[in-house]
Formats: structure tokens, sequence, C-alpha cells
């Protein structure tokens, strides 16, 4: 029998599936704020962020791995007359608000809250109003960061020329204890121990937005750029007496490590297209006959057989929708069955 075309049974020849892969990303202080003396990073016009990348960022090769900013509430202490830039910075908390955090009852934005309760009482009162905000990039984040897996080492003492004391912060049980009530998704607190005790949050860490946001009191030493002004500046200091830039230029300063495992959702249709015995054994290749003779049989008495090159899945309009190759030919013949794993990722 030459068959040619063969009907697949969905629930039977079709079937569906999801794979997360996983992948390790390392950013290294020393390519923050060590390795291309600062020609990877990008400021602009606008000051409102600084753009971090893993090359000199004029170079072609440049890859865009994430962007820092900082900012503050309204109703921060740090929001006075004298602060530098301080409608630029409010303006980064609300904006980063709105979009993380939402807006409560009144239509008013919502302050980060330590804990993710936006309760007034219970715990809900502890917000962090003053923040330091790292959004990684789409290149390295894929579809979202991998819940459990983030670590960020910053050293928060000493001096910006001798930086000491490496706090290790981390998102810790976050893959059964993380929060699904933000507007861009799911989150956890971000910790300084390695357990989650009560108190230590200092920071929230959005997966599908790719954006950690942490708390300015986790430096506790002098803070700025070993060339600025602020070397014996506070973080309070910084924030209010110097330019977004230069507390960026702190943070990368203070940089010695972060690890996470970004996430790839991988959609497949797996098509088995099976092969019976008495299926698929003739060829309707012109060069398969040899007048009225087919050219693979020696003897008339012999078994009908052709090799398998190709798969093609059709429309129900016979329309050709994907080609699949196997990577060498596989012969078929009645006295063999065959079945052919076709896989669509997407």
């Amino acid at each position: 029998m030459a068959t040619t075309f063969k009907t697949l049974v969905l629930d039977k020849d079709v079937a569906n599936t999801r794979t997360m892969l996983h992948e390790a990303i390392p950013l290294t202080g020393t390519i923050v704020s060590g390795t291309y003396r600062d020609e990877n990073i990008k400021n602009y016009a606008h000051g409102m962020f600084q753009s971090v990348y893993d090359y000199p960022y004029l170079s072609s090769s440049a890859n865009h791995i994430f962007d820092l900013t900082v900012g503050y509430a309204s109703g921060s202490a740090l929001n006075t007359a004298t602060s530098i830039q301080s409608t630029k910075k409010i303006n980064i908390y609300n904006q980063m608000a709105q979009v993380l955090v939402g807006y409560n009852e009144t239509g008013e934005i919502r302050e980060f809250d330590r804990d993710g309760n936006f309760a007034a009482g219970g715990g809900g009162g502890d917000k962090l109003q003053e923040c330091l905000f790292i959004n990684f990039s789409r290149l390295l984040t894929k579809d979202e960061i991998k819940k459990g897996s983030f670590i960020f080492t910053a050293l928060t003492g000493g001096t910006p020329s001798a930086p000491t004391d490496a706090l290790t912060i981390q998102d810790h049980g976050a893959a059964s204890t993380y929060l699904t009530n933000s507007p861009a998704g799911e989150y956890a607190v971000l910790y300084t121990a390695s357990a989650a005790v009560a108190g230590t949050g200092v920071g929230l860490l959005y997966y599908q937005a790719g954006i950690a946001v942490l708390t300015a009191s986790v430096f506790d030493g002098e803070f700025g750029s070993p060339t600025a002004t602020y070397d014996t500046s506070s973080i309070d200091a910084v924030l209010t007496g110097s330019e977004i830039s230069s507390s960026c230029d702190g943070i990368r300063n203070r940089w010695q490590d972060c690890d996470y495992n970004n996430t790839t959702e991988l959609n497949s249709t797996i098509y088995f297209c099976r092969a019976g015995s008495n299926e698929f054994n003739y060829s309707s290749n012109p060069t398969y006959l040899s007048g009225s003779k087919i050219r693979v049989k020696n003897n008339s008495t012999d078994s009908p057989s052709a090799y398998i090159t190709t798969i093609g899945l059709y429309s129900e309009d016979n329309e050709l929708l994907a080609v699949a190759k196997v990577s060498e030919p596989l012969k078929k013949d009645p006295s063999n069955e065959l079945t052919l794993r076709v896989r669509l990722d997407y």
C-alpha cells in the first residue's frame, strides 16, 4: 500500500509540554566597577538613571546588562528644599512604585513595603521610602528570574576607597513563600541572612519584571565614588546632596557580586508520526521506478522498501505547515515499524 499521507489523532499522536530552562547569570564587581574604568557605564543627559554594559558601551559588541537608579518617596525625611534633584528622585520612586506596587483604594500610589503587607497595621507600616533600584535587562532575565536563586553581595561599610563588611542579600525560601499582590507579577522579600527571620527584610525582588529594590539603609558606611567629593558622606547625605549618577557610582563601587538563574519557558508540541508495517514502504519519487519496475528490488519476490528522509506536517487543506528532516535516511519495509517524534518549540 503506497501511503503518502496519514491523519494524526489528536489525543493519541499529539502531546503538549512545557519546559523551564535555567541559565546561571554571574555579575561580578569587576565588570560593574573595575575592568573597563567606567567605559562600560552610560550616563544620560536627563540624569534619571545609569546603564551598565558588559563591555565599553560604544562598542558594537557591548550588551546592556542592567540599569541603576535611586529614589525616595515624597513623604521621606530626605525630601527637603535643599535636596539635589529631589523632584527627579521622587518621580523615579513613584514611577517604580506605580508599576511594581500599584495604587491603594483611594487612588494614591502605594509605597514599597518591607514585608509586602500593605495593611496599615500588623507589620504593614514598615515602608521602604529611600530605595536603590536595579533593573536587569531582558537579555539576562529572559522570562523571569528563578525563585530562590538570587544572591547579591554588597560591601556596606568602610570608605568608598576601601569598602568593607560584605553583606549577602538573597531571596531565601522564595520558591514557596513568594507573594502575588503586585501588578507586576510575583515577587519576594530580600533578606540579609540565610533564613527568613522577621525584621531582616531589606528589599524586594520582582521576578517577571526583573527588578531588585533595596532599602538605602543597608549601606551604613561612608558612601560615594572614590573620586567624588562625597567620600566621607553617609548614604543619606549622598541621596540628598548629589545627583542620581553619583549615587549610582556609589552602588557600583560597593558591588561585590550578584548571581541568579534566569528562566526561559519553552512550550513544545510533539507529533508522533507512526509508520506501520504496511505503510510508507514505497516512494513517490519519480526515480523510484524504472519503467514499471521498482529500482530497489532485485527480484520480483523481494519486499518493497523506501528510505524516509523528510516528514511534512500538513493542515486539513493539504497546506504544508512544517518540515522535519531526519539525521540520516531510515530504511522502511514491511518487516519494521517506525515512530518518528517531531517537536515544535515556541
